[in-house]
Protein backbone atom coordinates (compact mmCIF):
# COMPACT_ATOMS: atom_id res chain seq x y z
CA UNK A 1 0.00 0.00 0.00
CA UNK A 2 1.52 3.64 -1.12
CA UNK A 3 1.10 5.82 1.78
CA UNK A 4 -1.63 8.42 1.38
CA UNK A 5 -0.15 11.63 0.89
CA UNK A 6 -2.72 13.30 3.76
CA UNK A 7 -1.82 11.14 6.13
CA UNK A 8 0.60 13.33 8.78
CA UNK A 9 3.26 10.51 9.14
CA UNK A 10 3.55 9.75 5.89
CA UNK A 11 6.41 12.31 4.98
CA UNK A 12 8.20 11.93 7.83
CA UNK A 13 8.77 8.40 7.04
CA UNK A 14 9.65 9.29 3.52
CA UNK A 15 12.15 11.38 4.35
CA UNK A 16 13.99 8.63 5.97
CA UNK A 17 14.63 6.95 2.71
CA UNK A 18 16.18 10.60 1.54
CA UNK A 19 18.46 11.19 4.55
CA UNK A 20 21.73 10.09 4.00
CA UNK A 21 22.66 10.42 7.84
CA UNK A 22 19.36 7.90 9.10
CA UNK A 23 20.79 4.91 10.58
CA UNK A 24 18.86 2.50 8.97
CA UNK A 25 21.63 -0.53 8.30
CA UNK A 26 22.55 -3.20 11.21
CA UNK A 27 26.28 -3.87 11.07
CA UNK A 28 25.37 -7.18 9.78
CA UNK A 29 23.85 -5.91 6.61
CA UNK A 30 26.43 -3.19 6.23
CA UNK A 31 29.48 -5.74 6.21
CA UNK A 32 27.62 -7.52 4.09
CA UNK A 33 27.39 -4.53 1.91
CA UNK A 34 30.88 -3.19 2.11
CA UNK A 35 32.04 -7.19 1.62
CA UNK A 36 33.51 -6.82 5.15
CA UNK A 37 33.64 -8.05 8.67
CA UNK A 38 31.94 -6.60 11.54
CA UNK A 39 35.44 -6.14 12.92
CA UNK A 40 36.21 -3.86 10.16
CA UNK A 41 33.41 -2.17 11.04
CA UNK A 42 34.15 -2.14 15.11
CA UNK A 43 37.75 -0.80 14.34
CA UNK A 44 36.22 2.55 12.50
CA UNK A 45 34.14 2.93 15.59
CA UNK A 46 37.12 2.65 17.88
CA UNK A 47 39.48 4.56 15.47
CA UNK A 48 36.54 7.64 16.14
CA UNK A 49 36.20 7.64 12.10
CA UNK A 50 32.38 7.11 12.14
CA UNK A 51 30.78 6.70 15.47
CA UNK A 52 27.37 4.30 14.80
CA UNK A 53 24.28 5.59 16.53
CA UNK A 54 22.69 2.63 18.75
CA UNK A 55 19.84 1.36 18.99
CA UNK A 56 17.50 0.72 21.98
CA UNK A 57 19.28 -2.54 22.48
CA UNK A 58 22.52 -0.90 21.95
CA UNK A 59 23.22 -2.47 18.41
CA UNK A 60 25.05 -0.38 16.25
CA UNK A 61 22.96 0.97 13.45
CA UNK A 62 24.93 2.70 10.23
CA UNK A 63 24.00 5.41 7.45
CA UNK A 64 24.31 6.04 4.28
CA UNK A 65 26.85 8.22 4.34
CA UNK A 66 28.87 6.41 7.51
CA UNK A 67 28.79 3.39 5.19
CA UNK A 68 30.55 5.53 2.71
CA UNK A 69 33.47 6.32 4.50
CA UNK A 70 33.22 2.94 5.69
CA UNK A 71 34.09 1.40 2.12
CA UNK A 72 36.45 4.47 1.30
CA UNK A 73 38.60 3.73 4.33
CA UNK A 74 38.23 -0.42 2.86
CA UNK A 75 39.47 0.82 -0.47
CA UNK A 76 43.00 2.20 0.85
CA UNK A 77 43.32 -0.87 3.25
CA UNK A 78 42.69 -3.16 0.47
CA UNK A 79 45.65 -1.10 -1.37
CA UNK A 80 48.15 -1.64 1.34
CA UNK A 81 47.53 1.15 3.52
CA UNK A 82 47.26 0.51 7.51
CA UNK A 83 43.97 1.30 8.93
CA UNK A 84 45.60 4.07 11.43
CA UNK A 85 46.72 5.76 7.99
CA UNK A 86 43.59 4.75 6.05
CA UNK A 87 41.27 6.71 8.58
CA UNK A 88 43.28 9.98 8.78
CA UNK A 89 43.68 10.22 4.93
CA UNK A 90 39.85 9.69 5.08
CA UNK A 91 39.57 12.45 7.80
CA UNK A 92 41.64 15.05 5.68
CA UNK A 93 40.19 14.27 2.01
CA UNK A 94 36.50 14.88 4.22
CA UNK A 95 38.84 18.19 5.78
CA UNK A 96 39.34 19.56 1.99
CA UNK A 97 35.96 19.19 0.61
CA UNK A 98 35.06 20.94 3.26
CA UNK A 99 37.42 23.71 2.77
CA UNK A 100 36.69 23.54 -0.92
CA UNK A 101 33.17 24.28 -0.63
CA UNK A 102 33.33 26.98 2.09
CA UNK A 103 35.67 28.72 -0.29
CA UNK A 104 33.05 28.41 -3.22
CA UNK A 105 30.51 29.49 -0.84
CA UNK A 106 32.70 32.44 -0.07
CA UNK A 107 33.50 33.60 -3.51
CA UNK A 108 29.48 33.01 -4.31
CA UNK A 109 28.57 35.55 -1.84
CA UNK A 110 30.97 38.51 -3.01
Amino acid sequence: MIPDSRDSAAPGAADKFDDEHYPAYTMGRAAEMLDTTAGFLRSLDEAKLIEPQRSSGGHRRYSRHQLRIAARVRELVDQGTGLDAACRIVNLEDQLHEAQRLNAELRQSD
